[in-house]
Formats: C-alpha cells, structure tokens, sequence
C-alpha cells in the first residue's frame, strides 16, 4: 500500500477552533489518515498521511471551513506510513513567530513561482534567506543564500534587527520548507518598512516538485517533518535518518560514528543529555523494539 502524504496551511481567522478540533480529529482517525494538524485563530497548518481516500475526505472537510474553499496541499508518496499517529492540536500560532501584530492576511510579499526561482536567487542585487532552522540548513539550502542560523523561528525578528541595516536598500527573497514561515516572515517585513520583498511560492517542496535537478540551484536535501526526514528532487525520499534523541537529521555515515547510539545519542547531542535521561531513551528503543516483534508500531 502506497501513502499519500499532503502538506498544508491556509492562514484564514477560525474564531473558536477549539470546535473544529474534535471533528477533525474523529474524521482523521475514521479515515486511516495519521499526522499532525494545528488549529489557531489565525489558521490551519499541518501534515497528514494515509489512503488516498482518506485523504481527500479530510481535505474536503477542511476546504469546507472559512476561507479553505481553494486549500492546495502539497502531495507526495510514501511506502512506509511516516507518523505513527494522529493528533489535532490547538494553539496561539500555526507557526510561532511570537509577533501578535503580524497578520499575514493584511499582506505578504509578492510570491514568486518555482520555475522563476533560479533568476531571483542569480540576481546580485537580491538578497537571499533560509527561514529555516540551523539544522535543516545544514543538510541543503540554495546556493548562496543566508543562513540566520536560528534555532527556532521566533529567533528571526531578532536576527533581522540586528542586519537589518547591512542589507538595506537590497530586494529580500525569502524561501522555507513549504511557504508558512515565510508567509510570516514577508508580512513581518512589510511591517518593518521593507517594500521589496517577495517569497518561493509553495516552498522548497513546490520547487523540488517542479523544477528538473538538471536546472535545479539546490543543493542537498530538504528537511521534512515527518518518518522520511528529507527529501531531495522529484520529493524522492533523501536518506537521512533522524536522531530520536535531539531530533537533528543524520547523514547514513554519521551513524557509523563512536558517539552514535540509536535512539540514544549523536555527534551532535552526546554532552545534551544526562545519564537518567540516555536511561529513558534506552527504555524507549526498548518498548520500540517489542512493539515491533508484536507487529506493533510504537508511538515515539
């Protein structure tokens, strides 16, 4: 069995979405479908896998609510289910930004569309961002462009503060995984003063999607947020595994390495955690173990 897998969000008010929740969820798990879906005020974000049928009975549910009637996801295919489960969240934020004056909705920056991508990132007098986080850049971004180095997106408004001067009077571009962060990130911008700036339409996904690797100016793979961990052209599954400890990806030869312990550790979290917390992890990969001896999956 092949999975659809669709990536999704529609900023769009959702006055009481804490009554969305309970029937989003009851259809997801009625379906087979599995994933992650957040409400807020502002919105809807999140990325779900099952049936095909399945899939497009949620989405017509959520194409049914205000100002969703044009959702388009972003579609892929997956031999393996890539989430254990199904969770409807409600927060303050789709993505957190922890700028209560951004309204995307008041207006962002003009999109541009994945087959004109290539001339804005050539272009001398454009400046280029990742909004990503760190450790999605650093297993693939566009050639060129600016890494903020941030750990979370609500790092970016700080970041921008303290640059805002040295790139000033240049035209920004800004790209992230599927379009969200950088629905955001253009509106906070424009409210910066910021008049040109504009944005990859779909996302790193949509470009990987459409544009051949022969013409492509990514290099690397693309972080995704869920069982598959990265993707690269074509949205071909990328090959990175994922530490369940600090949840960075891993290239396949950095498990080869003395600190790497599956599910335990990593070159890159052996001094984050303590002994009772290597214990805990141990004792997960345990249950993990068992569950899958029972033809179980467990639910990290």
């Amino acid at each position: 069995m092949m999975f659809t897998v669709a990536a999704l969000y529609r900023f769009t008010p959702l006055p009481d979405p804490h009554a969305l929740r309970g029937p989003l969820l009851d259809l997801c798990l009625a379906n087979g479908v599995t994933g992650t879906l957040l409400l807020a005020p502002e919105g809807i974000n999140g990325t779900i896998a099952g049936p095909s049928d399945g899939i497009a009975a949620v989405l017509a549910h959520l194409r049914a609510l205000p100002g969703c009637a044009d959702l388009e996801p972003k579609y892929a295919q997956a031999e393996v289910a890539p989430f254990g489960r199904m969770r409807v969240r409600v927060k303050r934020e789709i993505v957190t930004m922890g700028q209560p004056d951004v309204d995307p909705l008041a207006g962002v920056g003009r999109y541009v569309a994945p087959g004109d991508w290539n001339a804005v990132v050539r272009d001398p007098q454009t400046v280029v961002i990742d909004t990503r986080n760190a450790y999605e850049v650093a297993i693939g971004s566009f050639e060129g462009a600016v890494d903020p180095q941030t750990e979370a997106f609500g790092d970016f408004p700080a970041w921008w503060a303290a640059n805002a001067d040295r790139l000033r009077g240049k035209r920004v571009a800004m790209f992230c995984t599927g379009g969200i962060r950088c629905e955001k990130s253009t509106a906070y911008l424009r409210g910066q003063g910021v008049e040109d700036v504009v944005h990859l339409q779909g996302g790193i996904l949509k470009y990987l999607e459409e544009v051949p690797a022969a013409d492509s100016l990514w290099q690397g793979a693309c972080f995704v947020f869920d069982d598959r961990v990265s993707v690269g052209h074509g949205l071909e599954p990328g090959g990175h595994v994922l530490c369940h400890a600090c949840r960075r990806p891993l290239e396949p030869c950095d498990t080869e390495r003395p600190e790497y312990e599956a599910g335990v550790q990593c070159h890159h979290c052996v001094d984050q955690f303590d002994a009772s917390d290597r214990a805990r992890f141990r004792e997960r990969m345990k249950q993990i173990a068992l569950a899958r001896d029972r033809g179980e999956r467990h639910l990290r």
